[in-house]
């Protein structure tokens, strides 16, 4: 299983949100490319970003810092990126870029048949993200719950093509208090294709207890406050994943 730094971008800057609010962002670093380096010479196999900007305008704000970071990373390891991607031009751009995975979320919820158009376009390289609360998918950065049951809505989109899904308990993203296990194994055990887990991933446990279930399909592990508060150490996470 593989534990995926997170670099949630806002203003330029690294940041971590509590439960997505963008009022809440502690800054950890002025420069996400460097963060990113941090992160490749410690042994990450993928980096995850996040455009908090885009996430909350609904288009790309931070590319230029994005730019930086892939140039740092080069084709090492992939770089999947979400937040304000609602249109094929967009995803071009990024792929172009040298992203080699695009997440698509809120416009997946909203507009399904963009994400169907996407997956035909850019086979292989497009995730869903899907973030919910008690088994509801949330929309708009979070703000917006609706009445998608999130089991249903990934099998949905497991047969438009998506690559895998990334998905987040917002009760928990950002809280440090501990991934919720049992949703995320359900989503796991009815899909196909790979589950990402996201949210409030804190501690050695965490990742003891997801690892076990990566025959199940739970293929990665997203942290973010955790690493860069020192509550999860990055290389014990590596060997606790490899271990379980």
């Amino acid at each position: 299983m593989q534990i995926i730094p997170a670099i949630d971008i806002k203003d330029g800057n690294c940041v971590r949100l509590k439960q997505g609010e963008m009022q809440s962002a502690t800054v950890f670093s002025e420069d996400p490319a460097a963060m990113a380096q941090h992160w490749l010479e410690q042994g990450a196999k993928r980096l995850h970003l996040v455009d908090l900007n885009g996430a909350f305008s609904g288009k790309p704000k931070n590319e230029q810092a994005i730019r930086e970071i892939v140039s740092v990373i080069g084709e090492e390891i992939p770089v999947q990126l979400g937040g304000g991607i609602r249109d094929l031009d967009t995803i071009e751009r990024y792929l172009d870029d040298g992203i080699s995975f695009v997440i698509i979320g809120t416009a997946a919820v909203k507009n399904p048949g963009f994400l169907h158009d996407a997956c035909t376009a850019f086979p292989g390289h497009i995730i869903v993200g899907l973030d919910a609360r008690e088994g509801k998918v949330a929309t708009d950065g979070w703000s917006k719950m609706t009445g998608h049951d999130v089991v249903d809505l990934a099998k949905k989109f497991e047969d438009y093509g998506v690559e895998a899904v990334i998905y987040t308990d917002i009760g928990r993203d950002g809280m440090l208090t501990g991934v919720n296990i049992e949703s995320t194994v359900r989503l796991a055990r009815e899909l196909k294709i790979p589950v990402i887990a996201s949210g409030g991933i804190n501690s050695l446990e965490d990742i003891q207890a997801l690892a076990a279930y990566e025959s199940e399909g739970v293929s990665g592990a997203i942290a973010g406050r955790a690493l860069y508060e020192g509550t999860l150490d990055f290389i014990a996470a590596l060997k606790a994943a490899k271990g379980a």
